[in-house]
């Protein structure tokens, strides 16, 4: 098989990483890939939403099917693309449709969709700038602290936790009347502040049958001890310790199932990864929002501990019989350390050379923010390089990613020391 990957960071690393020891394998294209992922395969200069570049290479390169990383272009429609042209429709697209790709492309589209399946999640009130003042009066009677999200894609950064209502009706109105996060922002979901402790399930599905691949826990701020700026993530550690059997039957029962089902009721037909961001509330999950990828970095811990060919599982995806394939998963602990650029979130500076790469033996590295320079690899981008340990306990696991983090040099370079070591008091 041929097999194109669309994106450029951690997660499309792990996904050519993974798809690479498949034995179904011809040819790997990763599109744009970065400064890593051309041990796994050809990088391509193509963007992720140039849907006619990407057809007409397909085409040419005659491939079999596409793994779509980012949310973007699934919410633009690239499925449906692929579907409305005769010549292309035999490709298979692992990625939801346009429709389906709502549940993460709209905050009051997913809302109404839990609410309607019975699906726990935190009461929430949807608002426009024509109903603005009734959104002002709504925020005066809301508990604190209030949670305001944009209702679109506004790369990571349109969810605010406000601590006074007075910081709440500031934020609404900088949100629906000057536009805060561009057109994400035109609707505004006001919602309940759940408190509790944050993971992660993914789920990979045909649209009939379904499977549950492993737990993580993502670390989304700068500073240690989850201070400081929010990012896109600064490491993971997977399988959860507090996700227990017990939890993890009430994820499927209460959330997992009635999405799946809901799904085939809406006539929403779903081929690929749902990502559920949940909130461990006294041992009860409830659903914060919907990705319809994978995440990053969870993906760079999630994948290590599959077991099973990767490539059977969306091969199963494409031919809608993914109930018939096997997923066996390691009982082993990944944790993953983010390398980011000095200032990052901030502004940062690129084109810093690497050095050190060769001197990590026992952990994997998946580069997000790197490109080749020659013989060098030069940082690209605010997170650079992912690096994932697999051992027997969360631990080790902890320690010896760590260890191999501070192997890396590039100036400016930044890591976490604290990732995952939250977690040992659940052990």
């Amino acid at each position: 098989m041929n097999i194109l990957i669309l994106g450029s960071g951690g997660r499309e690393s792990a996904f050519a990483w993974k798809i690479a020891q498949s034995n179904q394998i011809d040819q790997i294209f990763i599109a744009p890939g970065n400064g890593g992922t051309e041990q796994y395969g050809e990088n391509i200069d193509l963007q992720v939403n140039d849907f006619d570049g990407i057809a007409s290479f397909a085409l040419k390169e005659a491939i079999d099917l596409i793994v779509v990383g980012p949310e973007e272009p699934l919410v633009n429609g690239i499925h449906d693309y692929f579907l409305e042209r005769s010549d292309l429709a035999k490709i298979a697209i692992i990625g939801p449709q346009r429709e389906g790709a709502q549940l993460e492309g709209s905050k009051d589209f997913s809302k109404q969709f839990m609410n309607k399946y019975n699906i726990p999640t935190a009461s929430s009130k949807t608002f426009t700038a024509d109903t603005i003042d009734e959104g002002l009066a709504y925020l005066e009677e809301h508990d604190l602290p209030i949670v305001l999200k944009a209702d679109g894609l506004a790369a990571g950064k349109g969810v605010l936790i406000c601590q006074t209502h007075e910081e709440a009706k500031a934020e609404l109105k900088s949100m629906l009347i000057d536009s805060k996060f561009g057109k994400a922002s035109s609707m505004v979901v006001v919602e309940q502040f759940l408190e509790g402790i944050e993971l992660s399930v993914f789920v990979l599905t045909d649209g009939l049958s379904y499977k549950i691949l492993p737990s993580a826990k993502d670390y989304k701020r700068i500073g240690e001890n989850d201070e400081g700026l929010n990012t896109g993530g600064m490491g993971s550690v997977s399988p959860v310790p507090f996700a227990s059997e017990e939890f993890l039957k009430k994820v499927e029962d209460r959330i997992i199932v009635p999405t799946i089902e809901g799904l085939k009721n809406e006539e929403i037909p779903y081929k690929g990864f749902i990502f559920l961001g949940l909130m461990n509330v006294a041992g009860n999950p409830y659903l914060i929002e919907y990705n319809v990828r994978m995440g990053d970095p969870e993906t760079e811990s999630v994948f290590p501990r599959i077991e099973s060919d990767l490539v059977d599982l969306l091969v199963g995806v494409a031919e809608q019989n993914l109930g018939e394939k096997e997923l066996i998963l390691s009982p082993k602990t990944a944790a993953t350390v983010m390398l980011v650029s000095g200032g990052y979130p901030g502004n940062y500076e690129k084109g810093k050379v690497i050095n050190g790469l060769e001197n990590i033996k026992e952990s994997i590295l998946f580069h997000a923010g790197t490109t080749a320079k020659g013989s060098e690899v030069v940082t690209n981008g605010g997170r650079v390089i992912a690096v994932t340990a697999l051992k027997d306990t969360l631990f080790d696991a902890l320690q010896q990613a760590t260890a191999d983090s501070g192997r890396i040099f590039y100036n400016g370079r930044y890591f976490r020391t604290d990732i995952g070591f939250d977690l040992t008091e659940y052990i």
